[in-house]
């Protein structure tokens, strides 16, 4: 099937599963795009915002006399530094593999690439490197956001060669 057709049985199969959906019956696509999603965790920011808040609790010193600030104004600062840390380590970033996208979220929103986008894929030992035509290369690793690269090296390895993209494995 061509692209464009697949797109508009994909965009009918949606509407035809929400409508079923309402109804109370089972979707039918049962040969739905196969979408693989590998998810980590983000544990550097978190640590780093409760480091940083932890500074500036000892730097401000509130159960001193010279503290001089509203003391309900500083904890709801810390409140919102303390949810913002939450927040950063329950938003999990991913790598969704598709048949001929990769898609991710960074700090500016979500990104989307397509094979004559990519430059090639190298995968090392604890890293993924998704080097891109243009802009800024997609580096994936185990230490930083603890994802699952041996996974996620077998799924590239698969939509490298579907897509005639060049795969590249470094050993160090």
């Amino acid at each position: 099937m061509s692209r464009s057709w697949e797109r508009m049985v994909s965009k009918n199969t949606k509407q035809i599963n929400k409508k079923r959906k309402k109804e109370g019956k089972r979707g039918i696509a049962p040969n739905a795009p196969q979408i693989d999603r590998f998810r980590g965790r983000n544990y550097v920011i978190p640590t780093l915002l409760v480091l940083l808040i932890a500074f500036y609790i000892v730097l401000s010193q509130p159960w001193s006399d010279k503290f001089l600030q509203d003391p309900t104004l500083f904890w709801v600062t810390i409140g919102c530094y303390v949810l913002l840390a939450v927040f950063y380590y329950f938003r999990r970033p991913y790598l969704a593999v598709s048949r001929d996208t990769l898609e991710t979220r960074k700090f500016t929103g979500y990104k989307t690439l397509r094979p004559s986008q990519i430059r090639k894929i190298v995968v090392q030992p604890g890293y993924v490197l998704v080097e891109s035509v243009k802009g800024t290369n997609w580096v994936f690793s185990k230490f930083m956001n603890r994802y699952p690269i041996a996974q996620m090296a077998e799924r590239l390895k698969v939509y490298a060669e579907v897509n005639q993209v060049e795969y590249e494995f470094k050993t160090k």
